[in-house]
Parts: structure tokens; sequence; C-alpha cells
């Protein structure tokens, strides 16, 4: 995982394929708060964000997940959440697979804690779990933007 701010790029320590796509002009924090909830995939590009907005809920209402063939990239938009990471594989035979490439697991529990604010983003590889959305002090609702970026991208 690697965590760090649209705004200080240079400071994350992203592979190059990924800072080139956070360095885009049309994902600099201004241009994603202002585009519309949704899918969005630019012409030619086998990346895609989804934008929208959710309720942050206790840790106990979380489920932990994984991604075998994507990447996420979860950017902070609007408002704060606690995202738990772990730093080790959880993958197990049985676990469930919600959507295609998303698989939830109750096995292990994630040590790392993230608290994100606006500009702030937690890059999670294939594999490393991730419990999304957790509230930080009460329920909220935020707006995020989750890039998708396929395993080839990540492979240089």
């Amino acid at each position: 995982m690697i965590i760090g701010n649209l705004n200080a790029l240079q400071m994350a320590g992203l592979p190059n394929e990924i800072r080139q796509l956070l360095s885009r002009a049309d994902c600099s924090l201004p241009a994603l708060m202002a585009r519309e909830d949704g899918r969005w995939q630019p012409e030619g590009c086998a990346w895609f964000c989804t934008l929208s907005d959710a309720l942050t809920q206790p840790v106990t209402q979380r489920h932990t997940e994984y991604h075998r063939d994507w990447a996420d990239i979860q950017v902070m938009l609007a408002g704060c959440e606690l995202i738990r990471a772990g730093v080790r594989s959880v993958a197990q035979e049985g676990d469930e697979e919600r959507k295609p490439d998303l698989f939830i697991t109750h096995h292990g529990n994630p040590t790392v804690d993230i608290t994100l604010q606006s500009g702030d983003f937690a890059l999670f590889m294939p594999g490393e779990p991730h419990q999304a959305l957790c509230l930080v002090d009460s329920p909220v609702t935020v707006r995020k933007a989750v890039f998708k970026i396929p395993r080839a991208m990540l492979v240089a």
C-alpha cells in the first residue's frame, strides 16, 4: 500500500505509471471534485474511476476486501474516513467473490489504520486487504473517487 496526497505526489513514492495517471489535469483534486458521480474512463485508457457519495460506518459493519487483478486508488474528495488495511495477503479458498475481482474475506484482521481527508489517497495493490468507509468519530457522508488500475499497468 502507498498513501499520499494529490497535491504532493512527489512525496508518495508512486510507480511511474501511477504517478503519471494522478498527475493528469483531469485527475487533479479540483477536476475530480467537479466531476459528476458515476463511472469515468477516458478514451484509450485501461484504467477507470468511479465517483460517488458513501456513508461511513463502524468497523464492525464494514467488510474486508481484496482484488486479484486490479489495484485500487481510493481518493477522498470531501469528508473523512478511516481505512483499515493489512500488510499480508488474507486470500483463502472460499472467499466470496461479490463482483468480478471483488473478494470479501472473513480471515485476518487489518492492522494498519489510515485516515483520509480531502485530497488524500491510498493505493492498494492486488492482494492487499482493505476495509474502507469506516467512520472516524461518527457516521458521515463522504465523497470519493476510486480508481481501478489493471495489473498490467503496474508491471514495467
